[in-house]
């Protein structure tokens, strides 16, 4: 029996990251590259069912323009990762992208090294969820796989969230791997009983993929890293397309 298949959202930052290193300031140059439109066009070609883009506070990598070029694509679900910021809540209003993911930032990470503490400042999150959700926004929280975040995030009145799977990723392949995904297992049944969509992400790749297909009720994986590293071999739809290929269970 096949069961529903997983959605692939590529993360295409780290493609930013690549540019900045180089054009910095002159990001909009023709000769800049990675050229982020066409790589999206190829992610898109590699069969992404949508493209994730973080819009941070430093500018580190993605810009507003990239956001608004890859919005006007045609065919693009844009998933916004962004802060819980008025000024990131007005951005999202006026491009209003498929859907917004709230996340956790700090200027000292290199990338979101946590989830979205919730519980810890519920009225601001579920402000922010009713502003995004008013402006036919859907709204993700990207959180870790605990009881409390989860059932903060059910309240705050978002219909999705996005559980952080790095403290597994981390562990990934030792011991310490399995009860790590046993948590990400209770989160995704816990999640399900409160009527929430679950997505997850951070640090999947194509070795530990066959590990988080046997979390249960899972709706979108959100890749990025391992799928930019991979197309510096084989280009950027072959592996789309690759770790596509991974996201159809059967049972």
């Amino acid at each position: 029996m096949t069961q529903p298949r997983i959605l692939l959202g590529v993360n295409i930052d780290h493609a930013a990251t690549l540019r900045q290193a180089r054009y910095r300031g002159t990001h909009t140059s023709l000769h800049a590259e990675p050229n982020l439109t066409a790589f999206t066009r190829e992610a898109l070609a590699g069969g992404a069912d949508g493209i994730t883009v973080h819009l941070r506070e430093d500018r580190r990598h993605i810009q507003d323009d990239d956001v608004h070029a890859i919005a006007q694509l045609t065919g693009v679900r844009l998933n916004l990762e962004m802060a819980c910021t008025s000024a990131m809540v007005d951005f999202a209003r006026q491009l209003r992208p498929a859907a917004v993911c709230l996340v956790p930032e700090s200027r000292e990470e290199v990338t979101t090294e946590g989830g979205l503490d919730v519980a810890g400042q519920l009225e601001r999150v579920t402000q922010t969820t009713r502003e995004l959700k008013a402006a036919g926004i859907e709204v993700s929280l990207f959180i870790g796989p605990d009881e409390t975040q989860i059932r903060a995030a059910a309240i705050a009145g978002a219909p999705v969230i996005e559980l952080h799977t790095g403290a597994f990723a981390n562990a990934w392949p030792t011991e310490a791997a399995a009860p790590e995904l046993a948590r990400l297992r209770a989160g995704c049944v816990l999640a399900r009983e409160l009527g929430l969509v679950v997505n997850a992400g951070h640090g999947i790749n194509y070795d530990n993929i066959g590990a988080i297909l046997t979390l249960p009720h899972v709706h979108e994986l959100n890749i990025g890293h391992a799928i930019v590293s991979r197309a510096l071999f084989t280009g950027i739809r072959s592996a789309v397309a690759e770790m596509k290929s991974h996201l159809t269970k059967t049972a």
